[in-house]
């Protein structure tokens, strides 16, 4: 690779290649959640390589953000592929060692902290640091705006065997849908604050009936 390029490493254990989806996961910022690339299948493997060498993934602060909104070559959304097919992995931070260039690497552990250093919080705070959000994070003092940001997808807690079930999975898709409903909500009430909904006359009513 002739540039440093995120979101790629390999198992300090084993020297197995993986993309790192989530450098950290809610409530557990000492795991991360992985997806092992040498035994994709090659239409899966060559699509996500050229994805994380997009400058699109690059500025993504989790690669899982990006996946999420992009699909495979088959049509198939790449993070929840991937989730259906039982290839996430929770593994320790300190067991994956960062590869961005041939002669650079870091231990993600230590990568999270210095990046967590650099934005004022600690390690346990990166997972909130989604698309739109880092500069209202990294400002405590920041007024709070009145339209929430839209977050990137929820991260699944994977068990302790570290493989997503059909039911983690469907519990977090709840989650989610919970959680955006609530905003459609406050999202609305808002607007109608602003400005309230013109109710149709009758005359309009009945030319459209």
């Amino acid at each position: 690779m002739a540039k440093d390029v995120k979101h790629v490493g390999k198992m300090t254990n084993t020297g197995d290649k993986v993309a790192v989806v989530f450098r950290t996961i809610p409530g557990e910022s000492n795991q991360a959640l992985v997806l092992p690339t040498a035994t994709l299948p090659d239409i899966y493997h060559d699509s996500l390589m050229k994805l994380i060498e997009t400058d699109q993934a690059q500025e993504a602060f989790e690669l899982g953000e990006f996946m999420f909104r992009n699909s495979f070559p088959d049509g198939r959304p790449m993070l929840q592929a991937m989730q259906a097919d039982d290839r996430l992995v929770k593994v320790d931070t300190s067991n994956v060692t960062m590869t961005p260039s041939s002669v650079s690497t870091i231990p993600l552990s230590e990568l999270n902290s210095l990046i967590a250093e650099q934005r004022g919080v600690p390690v346990d705070e990166l997972h909130k640091f989604v698309s739109g959000a880092p500069e209202a994070a990294t400002n405590p003092e920041a007024e709070a705006p009145a339209q929430p940001a839209t977050a990137a997808p929820e991260v699944p807690q994977a068990p302790d065997n570290g493989v997503l079930s059909d039911e983690d999975l469907a519990k977090s898709y709840r989650s989610q849908a919970d959680r955006l409903s609530k905003e459609a909500a406050q999202l609305r009430r808002q607007a109608e604050e602003l400005v309230p909904t013109k109710k149709k006359s009758k005359a309009k009513v009945s030319e459209s009936a």
